[in-house]
Parts: structure tokens; sequence; C-alpha cells
């Protein structure tokens, strides 16, 4: 898209953008101007504000409460109560007024010709009715409802010639503020007309001045950028187009005067190229002497200079590669020698470590199989002290028991004493018994039978008590043996834990013993094995470093050979380098 294009899009947008502005201003003006959709709901509300809520310099709603009052002189408090809270907004609001910039005669009639008869209402408010009404004299308070009445008349029409006054007031206001507004919106269309119309004049002097001589100055530039001749135009002009077309006319003469240097280099070039080539096909051909070669242009004469350097240095290179070559020739044939032998010996050493590491193998193994026997006796030995530690605590319980068994035939012994004791106290009471029945005579016999009878139960019980004691000593002997007997035995297996125990810690010494040697064999074993392995490695690589010392000297000799394509002027040195070879 051209600039002209965008000018001109860019002016059409702004025009558009002009007018849509002011017919959104207009519209948003009409709306809230004097008379406007906005502005009559307003002056509703305050209109429907004005007829349900009269405005506190209105006393009509005190005169309404102290009608009340008198109708109604019991709710004294309440209406008392309503009267002072008006009386004080009324005041407030004559305070505002007299405050206040409204205009002279409103102001004079709302602070002046209304508030003369409002303040006798007040006056006799306070000072005749709510008193009368307090003291309940009805008398008095007909005579101050009565003036209270006149002083309310007063205000009325006080009131209604103070609202004639403001309503033909306000109507004056809205004349002058739809004046006003249509005034506003007379300048607004003024305004709005000069803007379009200079933003027409910019576009159209923008296009004649900057567009077209800008358009004519791309032209002449693509032409000279695309190798034509052409003037360039508007140079003469002092702004920035003539800077610029300054500027192109600097480029053109630049761009011819580099044409002609470009001619020339070409040229220079040319013979380069035609030197660079004969050079390079001279030392394709193996000639490193630089004999016949022509001088290069001054401007070039440093490409000359490196290239010459270049054949130098290549061709001392190849020298020395001819020199060095008989050498390493030499050095590998020995290698491959070395080697060999190496490589041999290595041989037979991989053979012996392998013969080693398999005899260690064997006597790793066998050390393992001793471990293994000596940890299983040792296990065995511990099952072996478990089974006597058990049995220990066997005949532990039964010494134990055995105690017990003792202790208690002590009681039963003790238990026979007593039941011996009460067997001869039984009997003694049988023969005192007997002694009183028979003091008695005919009328005792039957008393000294029993007697005689628990006597000899007495008699028997004492010989039955003498018999248990007997048995009961001879157990406890029978005990007392056989609690020595138990303690032999556990001293017994006091010993063989003992003995097993001794055997035990033997068996793991050995068994520790048979695994530090098995874990040496076996570090031994696998140091062989790696040595083993290392051996044949170095073996593989004695062989491998041996076929590369051959196939250096075929590589040299190859080298050799191909030097000798080069022509370094030197005679001789690439023959003797054979000779030096064939004889290695």
């Amino acid at each position: 898209m051209t600039l002209r294009m965008l000018v001109r899009i860019g002016a059409a947008s702004l025009i558009a953008l002009l007018c849509a502005g002011a017919m959104l201003a207009s519209w948003r003006i009409d709306r809230i101007r004097i008379g406007g959709p906005i502005q009559v709901k307003l002056q509703q509300a305050s209109d429907l504000i004005a007829d349900i809520l009269p405005p506190p310099a209105y006393v009509i709603e005190s005169y309404l409460e102290a009608t009340l009052l008198v109708r109604d002189p019991a709710s004294y408090a309440d209406h008392a109560t309503r009267l002072a809270q008006l009386h004080k907004d009324y005041d407030a609001r004559q305070l505002y007024w007299r405050a206040s910039d409204l205009d002279p005669a409103l102001k004079t009639a709302i602070t002046a010709k209304t508030d003369g008869p409002a303040k006798v209402f007040w006056a006799e408010l306070d000072g005749g009715l709510l008193p009368a009404v307090q003291r309940g004299d009805a008398a008095a308070t007909a005579a101050s409802y009565r003036r209270l009445t006149a002083a309310y008349a007063a205000h009325r029409r006080m009131v209604d010639e103070t609202v004639a006054a403001a309503a033909a007031y306000q109507t004056t206001l809205n004349a002058d503020a739809k004046g006003e507004l249509r005034l506003g919106i007379a300048v607004l269309i003024a305004l709005a007309s000069a803007i379009v119309a200079m933003a027409i004049g910019s576009a159209v002097y923008l296009v004649r001045r900057v567009v077209v001589p800008l358009g004519e100055v791309a032209t002449a530039t693509t032409a000279l950028a695309g190798g034509g001749e052409c003037a360039v135009p508007h140079r003469a002009r002092p702004d920035e187009l003539g800077l610029l077309a300054t500027a192109v006319e600097r480029f053109r003469v630049a761009a011819e005067t580099r044409r002609a240097d470009d001619a020339r280099s070409g040229a220079e070039q040319q013979a380069v190229s035609e030197l660079l080539a004969v050079a390079l096909r001279a030392m394709a051909a193996g000639d490193l002497t630089g004999r016949g070669r022509r001088a290069f242009p001054k401007s070039y004469a440093a490409i000359g200079d490196n290239l010459d350097m270049t054949v130098t240095t290549l061709r001392e290179m190849i020298e020395a590669v001819i020199d060095g070559t008989g050498q390493i020739g030499t050095a590998s044939r020995e290698i491959a020698t070395a080697s060999d032998d190496l490589a041999a010996r290595s041989k037979r050493n991989a053979a012996d470590l392998e013969q080693t590491a398999a005899a260690l193998g064997d006597i790793d193994a066998r050390l393992k199989a001793t471990t293994q026997v000596s940890t299983d006796t040792a296990e065995r030995a511990d099952r072996t002290i478990a089974t006597v530690d058990q049995g220990r605590a066997s005949a532990r319980g039964a010494v134990d028991a055995m105690v017990r068994v003792a202790g208690s035939a002590r009681g039963i012994d003790e238990v026979i004493g007593g039941l011996d004791k009460i067997a001869f106290q039984t009997r003694v009471l049988a023969m005192n018994a007997a002694i009183e029945a028979g003091r008695e005579g005919e009328a005792g016999r039957g008393f000294a039978i029993v007697a005689d009878l628990v006597g000899a139960l007495a008699i028997r019980a004492e010989a039955e008590a003498r018999q248990a004691r007997a048995r009961l000593t001879a157990t406890q002997t029978d005990i007392e043996a056989a609690v020595d007997a138990v303690a032999g035995v556990d001293g017994a297996l006091v010993t063989i834990a003992s003995a097993i125990g001794e055997v035990h810690a033997m068996l793991g010494t050995i068994a520790h013993d048979n695994r530090a040697q098995s874990i040496a064999f076996s570090d031994v074993a696998t140091t062989v094995a790696a040595m083993d392995r290392s051996t044949r490695q170095n073996a593989a690589m004695v062989e491998q470093t041996s076929a590369a010392a051959r196939t250096l000297a075929s590589e040299v000799g190859a080298l050799v050979a191909k030097a000798a394509a080069f022509d370094t002027g030197r005679a001789g040195v690439v023959g003797a380098a054979e000779r030096r070879l064939v004889v290695a």
C-alpha cells in the first residue's frame, strides 16, 4: 500500500471519527439538556418529593402536630418532642438559606416574608399552646390555638407567594439554559466543521507536498537500483524530502564510481585467477620448484608472496617426509621383530598362569569343603549344648520339685505331731471321763462305756500317727537321696557342657581359619586369573603391534613412492630413502 493511499485512509478515518464524535456528543448533550429526558426525570422526582414531603421551612407539619395535640392532650409528650424537632429543623433551614447565594428576591421572600409569620407561630406555640395544654387549661388552649391558626394562615400566604416567585424564576432559568445549550451545540458543530475542513486541507497538502514528491523520488531510486540512468528530482527542496533526494543523488554518483572500480578490479582478478590456476596445475604435477612463474598485479602482490611461501613450506615438508620415512621404516622393522619375540614369551607366560590358576582353583574348592564341614560340626555342637542345657533345666526342675516335696513332708510331720498330741489329750480326757463316770456309779455306766471307746480310739490314733511318721521319715530319706542323685546328674551335665563348649570353640577357630585361608586363596586365584587375562590381552596386543609395525613399514614404502612424484630440486634424496628401506 502506498503512502498516498495510507494518508487518504487516515484522513477519511479521522473525518469519520470526528463526525461520529460530534453526533455522539450532540446525542448525549440532548439527553442532559434542560427539558431533556434526564432533566425531566430529575424534575419529576423533585416534584414528587415536594408533593409528599413539605420542607422544614413550611410550618404546615408543625401546625398539624399542634392540631393533633389540641385534640388529644393526653399525648403531650410525643407531640411536644416532635414539635421541638420541627422547630430545630426550621431554624437550621433558615440559617442555610441566609448563607446561600440564592436570588436576592427569593432569598428575601424565604428569610423575611415567610419567616415573620413563622416566628409568631413558633412563639405562640412555645409560649402559649404548649404550656396551656400541659396545665390542662381548655380555654387558654383554644385561645392560643386560634392565634396559632392566624399565624399559620399568614405564613401560608407568604409561602404561596414565594412558591409563585420561585416558579417564575425557574421558568426564566429554563429559558436561559436552553439558549446556552443551543449556543453550545452550535459552537460544537462549528468546531467540528473547522476540524473536518482542516483535516481535508491537511490531507490534500500532504498528498501534494509529500506523498507525490516522495513517490517520484522512490521511482527514481528504483530505476537506479535496477542499473538504469535517471535524474533524481526535488534536490533543491530545503526540507527532509530534499535531503533524501540529495542522498539518493550521492548514491547514484557513488554507484557510477563503483562500477568503474569493479571493471578494473575484475580485470585484475581475472589475471590473478589465471596465475593461480597455472601455479596449482604445476603443484598438481609435482613441481614444487616455482620456476617460470609470472609476477602478480601490484594490488595482489600479497597473494603471490603467500603462494611462494606456501610452495616453499610444502617443498620443505616433502623433503622432511622423504628423510624421515627411511628412519621410520627401519624402526618399524625393529619394532615388528621385538613384538614377535614378546608375543611368543607372552603366550608361554599365559599358559603357565593358566595352569597355576587351575591348581589354585582346586585348592580353593578343598578349603571351602573343609570350611563347610567345620561349620556343620560347630552347628551340631551348638545343638548338643542346647540339649545339655535343656537336660540341666529339667534336672533343676526335678530338684526344685523334690525340695518342695521335702518341705511338704516336713509340714505333714508337723501335722502328724499335732494329731499325736490331740490323741494323747483325748486319751487323757477319756481317762478323766471314766473316773468321773465311776464316781457316779450306776448312773455314769453308759458314759464310762463311751469314755472307754474314746480312749481306745485315741490309742489307735496314736499308733497310726507313729506309723505315718515312720513312713514319712523313710520318704524324706528317699527324697534327700534323689535330690543328691539329681544334683550329681546336673554336675555331670555341667561337665559335659563345658567340654562341648571347648570343642565348639576349637571347631569355630578351625572354621574361621579355614574361611580366612579360603578367602586368601580365592583372592590369589582371582589375581592369578586376572594376570592370566592380562597376559593373554598383552599377547594379543603384541601381535597387533607386530602386525601394525609390518603395516607401517609397507605404508612407509608407499609414502616414499608417492613422495618421489614431487620435484623439490634436490637430486638423490628420494633414492637414498628407498635404499634405506630396502636395506632395512
